[in-house]
């Protein structure tokens, strides 16, 4: 594909990334952004303009050397439990929690000269405590709007497989640009929005961002292979029929990677014999295809459809976590 058809793919990826959950992460440091603003439409497009930017850097990066320019997932799990403790902050933040607002420097001043006022006296809009304050307000929205290709969601590694996938820096610089550029309308409405009607939608926003946290934590907390895994469904005769043991004693396991999580999701085994993985698609396309096996440290990108052999050696007694390399679809085969 070349770089219009690629920035295509990638706009409409980011366009849809923007309507669903996935945004869910990025708004929140959209909301943070937006704040104190009192024209919202100025941080808004400094964050949607450093958003493209971080982007645009990290495509073109992925075209020229891949995979290798990705942490592994310890690393990613780390970055999303540091998210949800920003998302925490800002969301204590927009209830008032004193220490929260010290923490983000917000202003706790008040313009009013009663005795009883909170807070010391603002500055006048001409003073230099005031400018000092404006220019720190931009770093951080600038900051934030970066950030936000730390965050990925699915949809997020979706646009950077295409972007590895092109195996040129313009081609993945398109993509990840078309990606920032497809969600930048959903973006940009939201933080207009949340900037006008600030204080009307706070105690909305400050649940939203709570939940985002729990969320992003969790799968942060999985990718890390820090937390029991759990996994989704799947019979007992799937999870059986999913071991096969030839006449030579190795050990077949066979998960298959859908669109909306692995199945089985929950496997036993026979530890102490050779044991390969087996991970099979068809036609797959979501986010599981990026499938991480935390305490290997191992990310393996499966194919559209096709199987992929991934050889565990000779597990001992224990249980093999994996997880998407979003963090959001878990499962784990126990080896006895």
């Amino acid at each position: 594909m070349d770089a219009p058809a690629l920035f295509a793919a990638g706009a409409a990826t980011g366009l849809l990334a923007g309507l669903t959950t996935c945004a869910a992460v990025q708004l929140g440091l959209l909301a943070g952004a937006v704040r104190d603003a009192e024209r919202p439409s100025g941080p808004v497009a400094a964050f949607l303009t450093a958003r493209l930017v971080a982007h645009t850097c990290v495509g073109a990066a992925l075209g020229v050397v891949g995979g290798a320019v990705q942490p592994g997932p310890r690393v990613r799990g780390a970055l999303l439990a540091l998210a949800a403790a920003v998302l925490l902050l800002f969301a204590l933040d927009l209830l008032g929690v004193r220490p929260a607002r010290r923490l983000l420097h917000r202003s706790t001043c008040h313009t009013s000269t009663a005795a009883d006022a909170d807070g010391p006296p603002c500055h006048t809009p001409r003073s230099p405590g005031t400018a000092a304050r404006l220019r720190g307000a931009g770093r951080r929205t600038v900051l934030l709007g970066a950030a936000t290709v730390l965050l990925p969601c699915g949809l997020t590694l979706s646009a950077e497989l295409m972007a590895v996938a092109s195996r040129s820096p313009v081609g993945g610089a398109a993509v990840m640009a078309g990606f920032a550029a497809g969600g930048a309308p959903v973006f940009g409405l939201v933080g207009v929005t949340l900037g006008r009607l600030r204080g009307r939608l706070t105690p909305l926003v400050a649940v939203v961002l709570l939940a985002a946290a729990g969320w992003t934590l969790l799968s942060g907390l999985r990718l890390g292979g820090w937390m029991p895994a759990g996994g989704g469904g799947g019979t007992a005769a799937a999870a059986a029929s999913a071991v096969h043991v030839d006449a030579s004693g190795r050990q077949t396991v066979t998960i298959w990677a859908l669109d909306r999580g692995y199945r089985p999701a929950l496997v036993t085994a026979r530890a102490g014999v050779p044991t390969v993985l087996v991970l099979r698609t068809s036609g797959t396309r979501g986010h599981t295809r990026a499938f991480t096996i935390p305490s290997r440290d191992v990310d393996i990108v499966l194919p559209v459809s096709g199987d992929t052999r991934v050889d565990l050696g000779t597990p001992g007694a224990g249980r093999l976590d994996f997880v998407c390399a979003s963090g959001h679809f878990p499962g784990s085969i126990t080896f006895r």
